[in-house]
């Protein structure tokens, strides 16, 4: 069993980290210094459960409703063609700013925002967007803080106090800022309020639907891991808010949703924890979090 744990965990490693991953895993984990965050804080618990996965698909899908948001990513972005490369930069953004050492994070960090610096470009209807945005960020940074904590809500393997929850809206709020986020939520109640304030902006546009088909139906997979992945994303789904279903053509089925999805979401999860676990319960040096591996929409 343990060669199985190996290989599996080798795996989806490498799908998600990329080539570089063991040379980022050990530039990440094992060089002294100073971090943002504690290890048993609440962003480290979160962003280091298996659900992180499932937080990742749903907050993609949720992004792809602000029209200049997505059509920012449509123009600019590669991941039609690089669906993968794109989620393991992301990936080591949030994986290097959540573990590594405080002078790692600021370089992501700054590189990240001279990224945003340089996407640019004009809606059908003439107004300039820019990736820099303050507002734009905001909702970038409102749909990955509410996905990431609401799929740990459902499928984490531990349980946050509501004071825990609001520690874990500030502290992702911390990055935010230094990505050009003004006044993030502290809490997850204004969290709540900035998504609520947002929604009159939000509608599924042609490259929404174009994006959300591609990531369901285009994954880019081996035949093996396909199922496995359509596991995870109607866990994803599952998790969407109601008023995004029709506009995104996501189905809506409560009741399977509630049993049978969930239920597939919570072994697909267990499976990730298990493979992607330390093999010496206590010796965690050097290893990867399970979240490290999850999408990160922020990132390039």
């Amino acid at each position: 069993m343990d060669a199985v744990r190996d290989r599996l965990g080798q795996m989806i490693f490498a799908r998600v980290a990329g080539p570089d991953g063991p040379r980022q895993r050990e530039r990440i984990h094992d060089t002294p210094g100073p971090r943002w965050f504690e290890p048993d804080s609440p962003i480290a618990r979160v962003h280091s459960d298996a659900a992180m996965f499932i937080g990742g698909i749903r907050a993609v899908l949720l992004q792809t409703m602000h029209p200049v948001a997505m059509t920012a990513v449509a123009e600019n972005s590669g991941f039609r063609v690089d669906m993968w490369g794109r989620l393991a930069r992301t990936s080591q953004f949030l994986a290097v700013t959540t573990f590594g050492p405080a002078q790692y994070a600021e370089q992501a960090v700054t590189a990240v925002r001279s990224i945003h610096d340089r996407v640019r470009g004009t809606m059908p209807d003439g107004t300039p967007y820019a990736a820099s945005d303050p507002h734009l960020l905001a909702w970038v940074h409102a749909a990955e803080a509410d996905s990431f904590l609401r799929s740990h809500t459902v499928y984490g393997d531990d349980e946050l106090t509501q004071d825990e929850r609001d520690t874990y809206v500030a502290q992702v709020g911390e990055v935010s800022a230094r990505l050009g986020v003004l006044d993030p939520p502290r809490t997850e109640a204004e969290l709540a309020q900035v998504l609520r304030d947002f929604r009159p902006e939000l509608r599924g546009t042609r490259h929404a639907r174009e994006a959300v088909r591609h990531l369901v139906l285009h994954p880019d997979l081996p035949l093996p891991a396909r199922a496995p992945y359509g596991v995870l994303m109607a866990a994803g789904i599952g998790l969407m808010p109601w008023w995004t279903r029709l506009p995104l053509r996501l189905p809506l089925l409560p009741g399977v949703e509630q049993t049978a999805v969930r239920a597939a979401g919570e072994a697909a999860t267990r499976t990730i924890r298990w493979a992607m676990s330390p093999r010496d319960v206590g010796t965690t040096a050097g290893a990867v979090p399970d979240g490290e591996a999850a999408p990160h929409a922020a990132g390039s």
